[in-house]
Parts: C-alpha cells; sequence; structure tokens
C-alpha cells in the first residue's frame, strides 16, 4: 500500500476517486436537508460500496518496494507550485501526476508477463512507474526514460539511485517527440512502451511508434490516462483541452486497423494496444 502525507492531500483525479467524492457530497447535502430516511439508507450504502473499492485494491495488491515508498514520499512532499514559481520546472507539475502503488504494480506485472527487456518511458515526471517497471526487469535489461523537465529529471535520477534496480535506467532529458525521433534513427526497439507525457501529443506519440517500428513485433504499449477524469465519456462541453485530447486520441486508436486495444479502468484508465498487421 502506498502510505503517503503529502503537503496537501492528493485531489481526486480518477473517474473513480470524483465518483466517490460527488456521493459523499450529495450524502451530506440529503443528511442537512431531512430528506427521508430510505433516501438516506440508500445514499449510505452506495458511498458505502464505491469508497471502498480502492482501499480494498490496494490492501490486496502486492505492496510496492521500501524504494517506491520513498520515492512517492519525497515526490508529495515537494512544493511544486513553488519550483514552478521560482521557474526551477518548465510547467506546473503536481503531486496527482505519480502513477501510484496499484498502476505501479500492474505496469510491474506487464513486464513480468511479457518477459520485456527493453523498456520505452514516454513521460516519466518523478520516475514511480519507471522504477517499478525497472524492479520487474532482468539485470541485463534497460528501461529508457524520456522526460522534457531537467529538474523533476534530476528529481528522479535521485531516487533511482537509493534503488538497486535504478542502474537499469536511463533517463534522456528533451521534448518526448525529439526523443523518440532520435531513438528511431538510432533503429532502437522496444519490447514495453508507456505513454504518459503530453495528452495532446498522444496521436503523434503513438504514430511515431508504429510508423517508426520502435515496437518489437511482439511488443505491448500501455497508455496512461485514456479515461481522463471520465471526461472522455462526459459531453464533449464538459471536457478540458486534455479530454478532448484524450477522447480524439481513443477514437484515432480504435479506428486503425493495424492494431487492437483494450482500456482497463486502472486508476484513470489504462489502454493496452498491440500491434496485429
Amino acid at each position: 500500500m502506498t502510505s503517503v502525507v503529502g503537503r496537501e492531500t492528493a485531489r481526486p483525479i480518477t473517474p473513480h476517486s470524483i465518483l466517490v467524492a460527488q456521493l459523499q457530497q450529495t450524502l451530506k447535502l440529503a443528511e442537512d436537508n431531512n430528506v427521508p430516511v430510505e433516501i438516506l439508507d440508500s445514499l449510505r450504502q452506495g458511498v458505502q460500496l464505491a469508497a471502498g473499492l480502492d482501499p480494498y485494491l490496494d490492501d490486496y495488491t502486492t505492496p510496492e518496494s521500501s524504494a517506491l515508498t520513498a520515492l512517492a514520499q519525497k515526490t508529495s512532499r515537494e512544493d511544486w507550485s513553488k519550483r514552478f514559481s521560482d521557474g526551477e520546472t518548465v510547467r506546473q507539475l503536481e503531486q496527482e501526476m505519480l502513477s501510484g502503488h496499484l498502476e505501479g504494480q500492474t505496469l510491474k506485472m506487464f513486464v513480468h508477463i511479457t518477459k520485456a527487456k527493453r523498456i520505452l518511458e514516454v513521460g516519466m515526471f518523478t520516475g514511480y512507474s519507471a522504477l517499478a517497471m525497472a524492479e520487474a526487469l532482468p539485470s541485463d535489461g534497460q528501461l529508457i526514460g524520456c522526460e522534457v523537465d531537467p529538474y523533476v529529471a534530476q528529481f528522479a535520477v535521485r531516487c533511482f539511485s537509493e534503488s538497486p534496480h535504478g542502474n537499469k535506467i536511463v533517463v534522456e532529458v528533451a521534448p518526448a517527440l525529439e526523443t523518440l525521433y532520435k531513438l528511431a534513427a538510432r533503429k532502437e526497439v522496444f519490447d514495453l512502451i508507456f505513454i504518459d507525457a503530453d495528452k495532446k501529443e498522444y496521436v503523434e506519440y503513438f504514430q511515431t511508434i508504429l510508423d517508426s517500428n520502435l515496437l518489437t513485433p511482439d511488443g505491448l504499449i500501455c497508455v496512461d490516462n485514456t479515461l481522463l477524469q471520465g471526461q472522455v465519456y462526459l459531453p464533449p462541453e464538459q471536457r478540458t483541452a486534455n479530454g478532448e485530447a484524450i477522447a480524439q486520441f481513443n477514437r484515432f486508436v480504435a479506428a486503425d486497423p493495424r492494431v487492437e486495444q483494450v482500456l482497463l479502468p486502472i486508476r484513470d484508465g489504462i489502454t493496452l494496444i498491440r500491434r496485429v498487421v
């Protein structure tokens, strides 16, 4: 279980956690407004059922390593707003960008199942998911992490140095597309590619990976945030720019005859993609 005490409590950012928060707010409103007891009982059961899911998943998923716990705690203690206002980061970052226990262990399981030896992570933040996947790599395996922000890349590298698996990770600091083009020029290939960078560039990452043959024939692409807080299935007028970008990405992948895909409701959505043509 990830036990993080942040500078501030992490805000709900997944469809499920947002739903739980709204149900809890609705129950409080009902309790304050003399709603019939039958409706209150129904709401309480709904809150209980919804609020219990995430803690249960954490409790019955293999615990994260001590190095991952330390990385998550360090990320949560960082004052990301101040780093941005002081010009130390190139964009506004927040602790909620860390993938966390359940998703980290899921990615680690994918590495084990696929027996991947070479992994590419497109968008790394402080490196939680990179380190989780590296823990499943064999001793001669390698993960290349793309990160555009020099400050956060150094933050991650310092965390990696405290793990026995950190030496499997190489960090490329540059815009993700620039790094993808460089890797393609070097004819590098990867068994597993995890996309979690600029949402507005997801389609370009996907096209570049397939068109440049960065993925091995039996390789797997994992794409993060493909539910984006539920915005992808809410009316378009309720979407942010990122929500619209992910909705377009999901449609683009679904229409591409070169691939098969499945969208899993893990955290903020993970889409698994494999090439069939």
